[in-house]
């Protein structure tokens, strides 16, 4: 009992830490109340965009974007790219844009102008993909081609820092610190990066740093480097210390070294410890749970002591491998359709730690795969790769066909890839794919009892995440942001006061029961 109490008294002392003004059911970053994308509050389930099936209303957004909204004190908070007036494949300046989280009328609009041209709508990122920060007094934008912009929530700016922040970057507030991934070197004039930095000095390598909200003075940078893809999430361990894991370790050849993860003190940015792990991909979210950190390498599962960085548990995805199909019969690993699959297993940052679980989608099979921690049970579900909805005709289930190679270039119904004006704004081909595989994916978010997976051609699969079993009676719903192909959604889904909110190519939208 007392162990208990201690548990429930560091908890209340980290909300008490993290959540200043605003209320506890508020969504005030990219990441959710306690940074963890995860809340407690129910949302509705099942809905339809297409139909207008629960939902509360939708504001049409002249441009593409791609932040997680944010919600406080009864206002949202999202970037879109400022509008072009022609097929475009990169943009630079935002629009941050502040509505009320009721109605969705807009209160204010900021111009977040921007330096260095991202590809819009890209399958990893754009300039528009950092979510907003807000402590319920201001609320902090970044623009990843340029910098940090701070406001009173009625939309005076307060302060801006000229730092350039990772595309991927999800910032969160952390006893009045702004903590966010920055980025030395720009991308090149196409807006990709280029892999001529692998061997470049600590001066240019991606770091986590702080500055304070109220006044956007640098606080701390980290000793550690950090790839530009890892969904950071602060995390905490039972004796209380705050923490996040930095990962290094990727594709374009990034400078941090060694490859592998480092713990990170939150109060001062110091290296707690470091693992080195060869040929790692650090592109994932790191869940800490019972003092053991929990990452994805190749075929495995690790589990690492949090104390000293020594890996303590390694589970093999592929061992005795299990894959359910929704509405098909149980097969096993002796089929041919189903792996051992070497190599990367987790489609970039589609990860969560819920509870025991560690869910994820897989790089080369339309799976959501989950691996429990405690039990070592490795499972498998095989989902359709995209719901076609159409109003009053009966809803198309569109699956993967197995004889493809590569999972992401499997177009079913394309995303078309227009804005609301009907402009074409992307610059990656690989924006207009299926969602899974070599991209990187909106985290997963968990409202109750339920866990809500979004997908770039807008579909949006939702399972009970403490089922039993992994199976077609985990999976609550299917549903649709919009039209299959005129949908396309990179963001992740956020909750407040029973309602959720997805920021899609063309719209605000607003679910409600």
């Amino acid at each position: 009992m007392s162990q208990l109490f201690l548990s429930v008294a560091k908890y209340c002392l980290y909300l008490a830490m993290t959540v200043v003004c605003c209320q506890a059911d508020d969504w005030r970053q990219g990441s959710g109340p306690t940074g963890d994308f995860q809340t407690d509050s129910p949302v509705p389930t099942k809905w339809s965009v297409v139909s207008g099936e629960k939902v509360a209303w939708t504001l049409s957004l002249p441009e593409t974007g791609q932040s997680t909204p944010v919600i406080c004190e009864g206002k949202v908070f999202l970037t879109t790219l400022k509008p072009v007036e022609a097929d475009s494949e990169l943009g630079k300046d935002l629009i941050a844009w502040c509505c009320d989280a009721v109605s969705g009328e807009v209160l204010w609009k900021r111009e977040l102008i921007g330096k260095h041209p991202l590809r819009l709508s890209g399958c990893f990122s754009d300039s528009s993909s950092p979510p907003a920060v807000t402590d319920g007094k201001h609320v902090v934008f970044i623009n990843a081609s340029s910098g940090i912009s701070c406001f009173t929530l009625a939309g005076e700016l307060v302060w801006f820092r000229d730092f350039l922040s990772v595309g991927r970057c999800v910032p969160f507030a952390h006893r009045g610190k702004l903590i966010f991934t920055r980025q030395i070197y720009p991308p090149e004039a196409n807006g990709a990066f280029p892999h001529r930095y692998a061997d470049s000095p600590k001066e240019m390598w991606t770091q986590l740093q702080a500055v304070e909200i109220e006044s956007g003075k640098l606080v701390w940078t980290t000793e550690c480097g950090i790839n530009m893809g890892v969904a950071v999430t602060p995390q905490q361990l039972n004796d209380g210390r705050s923490v996040v894991v930095a990962g290094r370790g990727g594709g374009h050849g990034p400078p941090e070294k060694p490859s592998g993860v480092s713990l990170v003190d939150l109060e001062d940015g110091t290296t707690i410890w470091t693992l080195e792990i060869e040929k790692f991909f650090a592109t994932q979210t790191f869940g800490i749970r019972d003092d053991l950190v929990h990452l994805f390498h190749a075929s495995e599962h690790l589990s690492v002591d949090a104390k000293n960085g020594q890996v303590v548990q390694r589970i093999p995805l592929d061992q005795h491998l299990t894959v359910r199909r929704s509405g098909r019969p149980e097969i096993t690993k002796q089929d041919q359709a189903v792996g051992p699959y070497p190599g990367r297993n987790i489609t970039q940052t589609s990860n969560l730690l819920v509870g025991p679980w560690n869910y994820f989608r897989h790089y080369k099979q339309p799976w959501i795969g989950r691996v429990n921690v405690e039990s070592k049970e490795v499972e498998f579900l095989e989902v359709p790769l995209q719901l076609s909805r159409v109003t009053e005709m009966p809803d198309e289930l569109l699956w993967f066909d197995p004889s493809k190679k590569r999972i992401e270039s499997q177009t079913l119904i394309p995303n078309d890839m227009r804005n609301s004006r009907g402009f074409v704004v992307y610059g990656d081909k690989r924006s207009k794919g299926s969602g899974w595989g070599h991209i990187a994916a909106a985290s997963p978010t968990v409202a109750g009892p339920h866990l809500y997976i979004p997908v770039i051609n807008g579909t949006v699969y939702v399972l009970k995440w403490d089922s039993e079993q992994l199976d077609d009676s985990a999976l609550v719903s299917i549903n649709d942001l919009g039209l299959a192909g005129e949908s396309y959604h990179r963001a992740s889904l956020s909750f407040s006061n029973g309602r959720l909110y997805a920021h899609t190519i063309k719209s605000l939208i607003c679910i409600s029961d």
